[in-house]
């Protein structure tokens, strides 16, 4: 009997949550890198950013505007991004 290759295995299709899942696990971790390396080269540059974290805005032009919820995103990758770095 021939060994199945692991290439050869059959694989499910995501779904739509599944898939939206895996692409904002993917965006969150890919922003979450990006602040790694800005701080790393410019070092202050996220405590910059929180302090004017008022001037942030969402760019939207409908209801679904939330600059507050956009400031609490950023609040949050800058905190993850300080505990990796102390990690």
């Amino acid at each position: 009997m021939p060994r199945v290759q692991p290439s050869s295995k059959i694989k499910t299709p995501m779904t739509g949550d599944t898939a939206a899942e895996a692409a904002k696990l993917q965006w969150d971790t890919s922003c979450s890198e990006l602040a790694e390396y800005v701080e790393a080269k410019h070092i202050g540059r996220l405590d910059h950013i929180e302090s004017n974290l008022g001037y942030l805005g969402d760019p939207v032009k409908h209801d679904s505007k939330d600059e507050e919820a956009l400031r609490a995103i950023t609040r949050k990758l800058i905190i993850s991004t300080r505990r990796e770095e102390a990690a």
